[in-house]
């Protein structure tokens, strides 16, 4: 039979293959994050039907004599290149920006993917819309520990901001130096306990000649303070803190220039007990949330990883991969660092396929396997003519 036959077959499957891979990248031209994939083509083994000769003293040497049997896939590869961001607005949403996977875990099993398409469960999980469980560090205490296991990232909707209990207090502005004698001025500032029961401390600023006295009550009874005295408007009091019932007054930033009476409560570091509001996520991948006490502590860590050989990848479905023996292992780190990519809230990253290149591919596709069924119809001809030679 003839070779040409087979040779035709081959180019048949291998052009078949370049139109599968070419329509599965149209197909996903619009599938978050997903990667194109091209195909390399190879020749199969050749017949040798004459081999090379050496030179010879008389005679020339001479080439090898070969048939080719046809061609062959040689690999599909992935080309990992960023795709454009699309901003979604959504909160979960999140796109890396740069080089790295997410490390999720779906029934036991660890899967990467670049779709950042994520969302909080029932549980408070971070999960993909497949159900994947999105893989991170977590917080303790608004600490987040690099470096260890790593395991579910989860948004603790009950979780309590604890209070603090109130040390110090600073006060700051003006105090008028042109007052009358006996002028009083009264500041209010709520401070708390250690269990983050409110309570108001009073300062009292009293003039007396060309100095302010003070005193401070949290309803335990008056405690005096230094009393202030400026020179040319500077505080020369020194120094210019107090105690009222454990909590320090400082009292340093006040001056004292004339027709000004701007003395207020700068701060207090104290703070009732709070509730998680919302949450907002920073470009390290640190899930910061936000309680209804004013704080903002960490909650948790989400983490990438990278490999030596993102090509070595096999595709899991969803959007995801699973490493393989040439991938190598995964390298797990936080984003923006160790050349991982950093992370972009409300955004997603769009498919890499460059729908130009792959209509021309179907083109090319399309022609090469019609000549190759070019082939077989002239090889079919060509046995016709010789079983015609006997009549």
């Amino acid at each position: 039979m003839l070779r040409s036959l087979y040779s035709g077959i081959s180019g048949l499957r291998s052009h078949q293959t370049m139109l599968d891979v070419t329509g599965n990248n149209i197909a996903n031209v619009n599938t978050t994050a997903f990667k194109s994939s091209a195909v390399q083509f190879r020749d199969t083994l050749s017949q040798l039907s004459q081999a090379a000769g050496g030179p010879q003293a008389q005679v020339g040497g001479t080439n090898p004599a070969q048939i080719g049997l046809g061609v062959q896939v040689a690999g599909i590869s992935t080309n990992f290149a960023q795709g454009s961001a699309q901003a979604t607005g959504r909160a979960t949403d999140i796109m890396i920006s740069g080089n790295g996977f997410f490390v999720t875990q779906l029934g036991g099993e660890t899967l990467y993917t670049r779709a950042g398409s994520f969302d909080f469960d029932a549980d408070g999980r971070l999960v993909a819309p497949d159900g994947s469980i999105v893989q991170g560090w977590g917080a303790v205490n608004g600490v987040v520990t690099e470096g260890g296991a790593i395991s579910d990232i989860t948004l603790p909707l009950n979780a309590v901001a604890p209070a603090s209990a109130t040390t110090t207090a600073t006060l700051g502005g003006n105090l008028p130096s042109d007052a009358a004698n006996g002028t009083t001025l009264v500041r209010d500032v709520e401070i708390y306990d250690a269990s983050g029961a409110a309570r108001t401390l009073t300062l009292t600023f009293t003039k007396n000649g060309a100095d302010w006295d003070v005193s401070g009550d949290d309803g335990t009874g008056a405690t005096a303070l230094p009393t202030l005295q400026f020179t040319d408007g500077a505080l020369t009091t020194a120094p210019a803190t107090g105690v009222v019932n454990g909590v320090t007054v400082d009292l340093g930033a006040i001056t004292g220039f004339a027709d000004l009476t701007t003395v207020s409560i700068t701060g207090q570091n104290g703070r009732d007990a709070g509730t998680l509001d919302s949450f907002t996520l920073a470009k390290d991948g640190t899930i910061v949330g936000s309680f209804s006490n004013g704080t903002s502590e960490a909650v948790g860590r989400i983490v990438l990883a990278t490999f030596v050989n993102p090509a070595g990848l096999e595709k899991a479905g969803s959007s995801s991969y699973r490493a393989t023996f040439n991938s190598g292992n995964a390298e797990v780190g936080a984003p923006g660092s160790d050349g991982l990519g950093s992370l972009s809230s409300g955004a997603l990253e769009m498919s890499n396929v460059d729908l130009s290149q792959e209509f021309t591919n179907l083109i090319v596709a399309q022609r090469g396997f019609q000549a190759n069924a070019r082939i077989i119809t002239t090889s079919d001809e060509v046995l016709q003519e010789l079983t015609n030679l006997k009549r």
